[in-house]
């Protein structure tokens, strides 16, 4: 049995919908090139994009953006009309003002945790835009700690579980990614629970570590209390 002092949650796609806008955008700038390249071909190139400037601009719409620009100049061969960065620059405004949608159980769940551990938010992307979305959501109120990284790995988990908690072996993370938010919280020590959703980036997939004790996996955030209650 392990004692919990603090659980760690996703935001984007794990308390609200995220991807899916992204996939809306990138349907209607795969429209917008549909003249230059195939579909299948521009998004291909744009993901290869995003994966040279993950390190640069990071995780987020603005980096999406700016990737898709690169992308439109790299298919048209650097003659992508000013019309088309307009629009790209558009749906990226757009992004960055779309209202937040969260998914469900996750209010009940947070208000039936809350007090009872310390909960924090742990996610990459933005600083204002990953704000916006938490003062949007209204579940702000529910979090002791929040933490917006430039990335997730065992290091990050064990400064923020020290940080907010008793160390990574007496805390749990949970989240949509295994890449990001399950393997490496349990490389520190700490109890991942996988919370798949319908649309996950290409970018985050990883092997589930079925080897790891710690491993636990769930349909929806209800059934939660469930897994602390067997471990905790």
């Amino acid at each position: 049995m392990t004692h919990l002092t603090a659980i760690g949650f996703d935001a984007d796609d794990t308390l609200w919908h995220n991807e899916r806008l992204f996939k809306l955008t990138e349907s209607r700038f795969r429209e917008l090139l549909s003249e230059h390249a195939a579909p299948d071909h521009v998004s291909a190139t744009l993901l290869e994009a995003e994966k040279r400037n993950l390190n640069l601009y990071g995780f987020g719409v603005k980096g999406f953006t700016l990737s898709m620009i690169e992308t439109a100049l790299e298919i048209t061969d650097g003659r992508a009309p000013a019309s088309v960065i307009s629009e790209i620059l558009a749906a990226g405004r757009e992004m960055l003002a779309h209202p937040v949608e969260t998914l469900p159980h996750v209010r009940e769940t947070l208000e039936g945790l809350a007090g009872r551990f310390r909960l924090v938010m742990v996610t990459k992307g933005d600083l204002f835009d990953q704000e916006r979305k938490l003062a949007q959501s209204g579940l702000g109120e529910l979090f002791e700690g929040v933490e917006i990284v430039s990335g997730k790995t065992a290091d990050t988990y064990r400064r923020v579980f020290a940080r907010h908690g008793s160390g990574p072996e007496q805390a749990m993370m949970i989240g949509n990614s295994l890449k990001s938010d399950i393997v490496p919280a349990i490389e520190a020590g700490s109890w991942g629970v996988h919370v798949p959703h319908e649309l996950t980036w290409a970018l985050e997939h990883a092997e589930e570590p079925l080897h790891s004790p710690r491993y636990r996996k769930i349909a929806h955030l209800g059934e939660l209390e469930a897994i602390i209650s067997a471990i905790a």
